[in-house]
């Protein structure tokens, strides 16, 4: 089954208040409501290009993959990617203890990736 992953981005990106949030971004409630909740079978490509941009991310980081008891899937099938991997790493908690050198570094690193994307 395929269902969105609203709640974990949001939650990356601080948002405490998801609902309030995507309705704020011009997301009707009624649908914010059924997206956050994984009540939706349909979505318009204007909500999903909206979110992106929004969230700034691309499609596949807002849709998950979930197998159920009767599908048999592949392991090299392309929804595989797609499977929610569990981390139990709090980032948003390391960078809070992390020594003022370490966020330095950081710094560093992320500074040096986002001029290779350029």
């Amino acid at each position: 089954m395929l269902y969105f992953n609203l709640v974990a981005i949001m939650k990356t990106r601080q948002i405490e208040r998801p609902y309030t949030y995507l309705v704020k971004q011009g997301i009707s409630p009624h649908t914010a409501h059924k997206l956050l909740h994984s009540q939706t079978r349909t979505v318009r490509l204007d909500h999903i290009e909206r979110l992106c941009e929004i969230l700034h991310c691309d499609p596949n980081d807002l849709i998950r993959f979930k197998p159920n008891s009767i599908q048999k899937q592949q392991t090299n099938h392309p929804l595989q990617k797609l499977i929610q991997k569990e981390t139990d790493f709090d980032w948003q908690n390391s960078l809070k203890t992390m020594p003022l050198e370490k966020l330095k570094e950081l710094s560093k690193l992320i500074t040096d990736a986002e001029n290779k994307e350029e």
